[in-house]
């Protein structure tokens, strides 16, 4: 009886130590478990939402592509339409000097009268400038509708093609009148604005229509 109860003694420690353990062990392991799984499912969701990132970056990356493609189509489009247009102008111009380059050619009568006009300006400006207004009235003559004024006319007239060129003329002609009167009343100093002011409506006429270059090979 004795030994009976000393074995019972000396073994119900050594149970409830290993029954503890064992215990202990299988909360650890659940634990474990537990946290495995909890690691596992954590993992798997970071995975996902890394590919769905990463799909989202994907089509991203190809709705830029697409916009840019679409961008530079048309702008090549708009680039092409500009170099149209460009090319047609350049023809266009290129016609058009063409043209006048023919009708300077033949206007071999109507570029002597404008020879003609060059000669009695100069002529002109020196007498005003030698404040000889009898002398530049003689060379001008008594009004606008002399011979020399009408034909000169007649070049302006064949020779004007833009709006700009017949302003010039318009110009000529008014500074012209007043240079005819003011030498008439022998008015010195109105003479000298009016000279200028004819000389240089002439000027920009020559040089829009291009009968300068023509002029100066005379």
């Amino acid at each position: 009886m004795a030994k009976s109860l000393l074995c019972s003694s000396t073994l119900n420690p050594f149970f409830s130590t290993t029954l503890s353990s064992s215990a202990s062990s299988k909360k650890t392991q659940i634990a474990y478990s537990g946290n495995s799984k909890n690691q596992t499912s954590s993992l798997l969701w970071n995975r996902r939402e890394l590919s769905l990132g990463f799909m989202s970056s994907l089509v991203a990356i190809g709705l830029v592509s697409n916009d840019r493609r679409r961008q530079d189509a048309n702008a090549a489009i708009l680039e092409a339409d500009d170099d149209e247009e460009l090319l047609e102008k350049v023809k266009q111009d290129r016609k058009k000097r063409i043209e006048r380059q023919a009708v300077l050619n033949s206007a071999v009568k109507e570029k002597g009268y404008l020879q003609d006009l060059v000669y009695k300006l100069s002529k002109v400006g020196q007498a005003i400038e030698n404040n000889d207004l009898p002398a530049a009235g003689l060379v001008l003559g008594k009004g606008i509708d002399t011979e020399w004024v009408k034909t000169v006319n007649l070049a302006f007239t064949k020779l004007s093609t833009s709006p700009e060129e017949n302003t010039e003329v318009e110009a000529f002609n008014s500074s012209l009148a007043s240079l005819i009167t003011s030498v008439n009343k022998n008015d010195i100093e109105s003479s000298k604005l009016a000279f200028v002011s004819s000389a240089g409506a002439f000027e920009k006429w020559t040089t829009l229509t291009g009968v300068l270059e023509q002029l100066k090979g005379l």
